[in-house]
């Protein structure tokens, strides 16, 4: 066992990033030719590479309790973990819905996570760092709120990809293939009404906080938090009225 626990703990961050990178290299790949075994392939790099990213998880948050620190307490940790969601989300859309071209989209993002993580490795924790619930609730509730952002901008993207496709009557490329405009829409749309309200829950969660723990509020994070809130709230009111 010890042996076992030895060797996950020098899990680093490019065992992750290389499974993903090396994915991502597979989805391309689609686009020019055709190999039988491909799927099996991807869903086996894939799944390693989320097994590799949960170990990672899992070693700096024992890590945090050995130090009595928060858990997921600084950007870094915090990259990992969303990563770690759109991954997932990728992971079983590919299992779900094997002939879509889906993570041409939605790696790029994970990657682009995993690399920032790597470049602010080391920084310091939230200034406002705290285990109450109300603490809990306003990281978890960003957190989840950030991701399905992420998620309705990839599917939006492939949205408006599948219109023009549509619209131009375009040729599909051999290899490319997208979810139905319906299927997109009906993503796009949950993940906003959801982004909305975690970041809300967020908000105010950190608000009422920071009352209790008799602190002044960030006048910076607060503004651009309520500024972004009151965009996805009014893209939403758009969204439910245009047609």
């Amino acid at each position: 066992m010890s042996a076992v626990a030895e060797w996950l703990s020098r899990i680093s961050l490019s065992c992750f990033a290389f499974s993903y990178l090396l994915t991502l290299i597979l989805e391309i790949s689609r686009l020019f030719f055709r190999v039988a075994v491909r799927w099996a392939i991807m869903l086996l790099v894939m799944a390693l590479g989320l097994f590799a990213h949960i170990v990672y998880i899992g070693l700096r948050i024992r890590a945090s309790l050995v130090e009595q620190s928060v858990p997921l307490g600084d950007w870094h940790t915090w990259c990992v973990v969303a990563a770690l969601a759109i991954a997932v989300f990728y992971f079983a859309l590919s299992i779900r819905r094997p002939q879509n071209n889906t993570g041409l989209f939605l790696l790029p993002l994970v990657l682009a996570l995993t690399v920032t993580a790597a470049l602010i490795k080391g920084s310091n924790s939230f200034p406002d760092n705290d285990a109450s619930l109300w603490g809990m609730m306003h990281g978890l509730s960003l957190l989840a709120g950030t991701v399905t952002m992420a998620l309705g901008f990839a599917t939006g993207i492939m949205y408006l990809v599948q219109s023009h496709r549509l619209k131009k009557k375009l040729t599909p490329r051999r290899g490319m293939r997208l979810p139905s405009l319906e299927w997109l829409q009906r993503m796009s749309s949950r993940c906003l009404s959801l982004s909305t309200i975690l970041l809300a829950i967020g908000l105010f969660s950190g608000i009422f906080m920071n009352v209790i723990r008799q602190l002044p509020l960030d006048g910076g994070v607060v503004f651009s938090s309520s500024i972004l809130l009151c965009w996805l709230i009014a893209v939403l009111v758009f969204e439910y009225f245009y047609k």
